[in-house]
């Protein structure tokens, strides 16, 4: 526990108590001074309760055994008992708990002998049935059992108490562990996956840039001989500019670079893509709406290696059973990407506690990188949709 935590738990408990100490004493008083030292040291445990229940079972013991010296009956304050008894046993170390137990058993005898035997004995009379040995000690026994029984339930109570608390504390402590293991594979799974784009990406940018200052040393050349000739060397540069600008962005965050050895994919490439997932037995079924608009590099690229990843998820963890969903939706403004497929009953009702696919952190980092969006839900009827939005650009 804090020290924070601590102080306000002390102030809490010393309200209370201080309430406690009101109420006791206005009985208290009707016995003398004495009895309001009593109540104060009852109180005083209540105060330390829960931030020291070991110091706070010594003072009621002391407490305790000060009223029976001073010969007086039960009062209000002896509440405060099994108060103690209680905490000791929700908020006590190990021994501090059982010397609560204990407690409760020496209290319960000892209160049984205090009040059956002496308090008789110093006011001359007896129980409930004087003169009678055999109602007396029924009556004993009686008081006995419901001391012990209430000190007992007491502590019982506190330790259920603190098993509750202990298993709460241990599935938050589970929860944030979990959330935790989650975190750091989603951090690499994206790390992992902007290595990957960053390898795409280097043959796109390094062409431009080769191809610009192929251009620019020409027209630099030509300037006087050939004007012309220098004129469309600068509209070029400045096409071939503008889309590696394009693909430059998508590499914000300091991506790491590693040459690629595969040439880069195309939209061009899907059709091959699309059959080599049925060559592994996935039924797609691909469908183009509305006019293809020219995307730059590593738009393509983008939208090539979601419906790659799509179709990756769709053959692993899907019912290939069952046919899959491909859409390309054209308009001026872009492409939209839609892919859908079935997937088997054990895998959907296990889909929240599953954990990130690795391959949708990937599919959303391409997208957003390309200036557009991305979402991937499990649908009520049983089936898994990836939807994507690239926006459109000017080839180079």
């Amino acid at each position: 526990m804090s020290s924070s935590s601590q102080r306000a738990v002390l102030v809490v408990d010393g309200i209370l108590a201080a309430l406690f100490f009101g109420v006791c004493s206005l009985y208290a008083l009707v016995g003398g001074p004495l009895d309001l030292i009593v109540v104060a040291l009852f109180s005083a445990a209540l105060v330390l309760r829960r931030a020291a229940p070991g110091a706070a079972l010594v003072v009621a013991w002391v407490a305790a055994c000060a009223q029976m010296l001073m010969l007086r009956d039960l009062q209000p304050a002896d509440a405060a008992v099994f108060v103690i008894v209680y905490s000791t046993s929700a908020h006590g170390s190990r021994v501090v708990r059982w010397w609560g137990l204990g407690s409760a058993g020496a209290g319960a005898l000892l209160a049984t002998i205090y009040l059956g035997v002496v308090v008789p004995i110093v006011d001359g009379v007896g129980p409930s049935v004087q003169g009678d040995l055999a109602g007396r000690i029924i009556w004993t026994a009686i008081l006995f059992g419901a001391a012990l029984a209430g000190l007992v339930l007491a502590w019982t109570i506190g330790l259920l108490t603190r098993t509750v608390r202990d298993a709460r504390e241990q599935r938050r402590r589970a929860e944030f562990d979990r959330r935790e293991r989650e975190h750091a594979e989603y951090r690499y799974v994206v790390e992992q996956e902007r290595t990957r784009i960053a390898r795409d990406m280097h043959d796109v940018v390094a062409h431009s840039l080769a191809v610009v200052i192929a251009q620019a040393d020409g027209a630099r050349f030509a300037a006087r001989s050939r004007p012309e000739a220098a004129v469309d060397a600068l509209g070029t540069i400045a096409g071939v500019a503008r889309g590696a600008l394009g693909d430059v962005r998508l590499l914000l965050g300091e991506l790491r670079h590693r040459e690629g050895a595969s040439p880069q994919p195309e939209l061009d490439d899907l059709d091959d893509l699309v059959e080599q997932v049925r060559g592994a037995g996935l039924d797609v079924r691909r469908s183009d709406r509305g006019d293809r608009v020219p995307l730059g590099a590593g738009h393509q690229i983008a939208v090539y290696r979601i419906v790659q990843e799509g179709l990756t998820n769709a053959l692993r963890h899907g019912d290939t059973s069952q046919p899959v969903e491909l859409e390309l939706d054209w308009d001026a403004d872009g492409v939209g990407v839609r892919l859908e497929n079935a997937v088997p009953p054990d895998a959907a009702t296990n889909e929240a506690g599953s954990g990130p696919r690795h391959g949708i952190p990937g599919m959303r980092e391409r997208a957003e990188l390309a200036g557009g969006a991305f979402a991937a839900e499990a649908t009520e009827d049983g089936r898994f949709r990836v939807t994507a939005r690239i926006p459109a650009r000017s080839a180079a």
